[in-house]
């Protein structure tokens, strides 16, 4: 369990950081770094702690139950990840209508998947791991509005064909998880067979 939590502190703490960092010019630290460097630092703690966080999880797999999931919770989470894995692909395009009408779609993302596995499994580990990605999406969103970002601005041109690869490259990516990527990199298949 203690890898998984430092997983989690040096994650989530690489990610808070950056959410509550000065933007002020002269004490932005991503401005005195440079983005390049800055980027690189970010990314290579994020790395180390989701590495962690895999490690730590997959040894955290038979702790326990904290609850048992309704019978219907599977369908719930079934509902939730097509739209989640859209805004996902959406927020790496150009602004579309999806990523207008979302403003953050990876947070959204990121809420739509914590939520959903809630209700499909009730595992220690995967409550303790859902819970701080949800819990890290709806206080960043807090961030970014109070300093005035509401994602894509309204005059923004909308690109079609960012929000037709956003449903098709969602659906696939989706697809992909729940035939094979799942079992392949969580150790649990989705459809169990």
């Amino acid at each position: 369990m203690a890898l998984f939590i430092l997983g989690l502190v040096i994650f989530f703490g690489a990610h808070v950081f950056s959410a509550v960092r000065s933007r002020e010019p002269g004490k932005d630290l991503k401005q005195k770094m440079g983005y390049g460097p800055y980027m690189g630092a970010y990314t290579f703690v994020s790395i180390i702690g989701f590495f962690l966080i895999c490690v730590g999880f997959n040894e955290t797999r038979g702790m326990g139950l904290v609850y048992s999931p309704p019978s219907w919770g599977k369908h719930v989470n079934f509902a939730l990840m097509p739209p989640a894995f859209i805004l996902l692909v959406a927020s790496q395009l150009p602004a579309g209508r999806i990523k207008k009408w979302a403003k953050h779609p990876m947070l959204v993302a990121v809420k739509l998947w914590a939520l959903g596995h809630f209700f499909a499994t009730g595992q220690l580990n995967a409550f303790i791991l859902f819970t701080a990605f949800l819990t890290y999406a709806i206080f960043d969103r807090v961030m970014v509005k109070r300093r005035g970002d509401n994602g894509p601005a309204p005059d923004t041109p909308t690109k079609l064909w960012a929000d037709i690869v956003s449903v098709i490259g969602g659906i696939v990516l989706y697809g992909a998880f729940v035939m094979y990527l799942h079992r392949l990199l969580i150790g649990v298949p989705v459809i169990p067979g």
